[in-house]
């Protein structure tokens, strides 16, 4: 009687490792399915993959580096200073750009010996590049912003094309797709853009 219980509960068993093949490719349609979908609405309306191309923003990020675009976060909070956004060139949309923030709405930014003033206070700090401003463009006169404009420059600012110059200009709120987020390559300086 043992082992004819053993015997029926073999049988179980090895009829419930059987696999129906059209049940298992239909699973597998369905699960990648789900997966395009899921990583259609994450580059669409989450994160997206951009490079670098050119070395405007040195030493930060360098010409080829591989960024993850936050196209989130600007949906709940406005961009902060020293954030690195991600806009397309005024004159090509086509082309996108990769500066720092530097002036927020309402600020009046002025470069002066080769300084950048925010409010008539000198903006001290390493954050946003050494490179002095050999160039003031259009903010060497004080350059008030905008409700929803922002100033941005180029942390390598000797070859950087801002918002110091007439074809960039203050940038709209509206304008910035997203902010520089994650590096994901080359794989020695894989991180957090800071």
């Amino acid at each position: 009687m043992a082992k004819e219980e053993n015997k029926k509960h073999s049988q179980q068993i090895e009829d419930e490792k059987k696999v129906d093949p059209k049940r298992e490719i239909i699973s597998m349609i369905l699960y990648l399915a789900v997966v395009f979908a899921a990583v259609y609405v994450i580059i669409t309306y989450v994160g997206q993959r951009t490079e670098v191309n050119g070395t405007s923003m040195e030493t930060t990020l360098s010409d080829g580096d591989n960024l993850i675009m936050d196209k989130l976060s600007y949906h709940f909070r406005d961009p902060e200073r020293y954030e690195v956004v991600i806009f397309p060139c005024p004159t090509d949309p086509e082309v996108y750009y990769i500066k720092r923030v530097i002036g927020l709405p309402g600020e009046t930014v002025q470069v002066i010996d080769e300084k950048v003033y925010i409010n008539g206070e000198e903006l001290k700090t390493e954050v946003y590049g050494i490179a002095p401003i050999e160039e003031a463009g259009i903010a060497e006169e004080p350059l008030t912003l905008g409700e929803d404009e922002y100033f941005v420059l180029g942390d390598n600012r000797p070859v950087s094309r801002d918002s110091r110059f007439e074809e960039v200009g203050p940038i709209s709120r509206d304008t910035i797709e997203g902010r520089a987020w994650l590096r994901i390559y080359p794989f020695t300086k894989i991180g957090f853009v800071k």
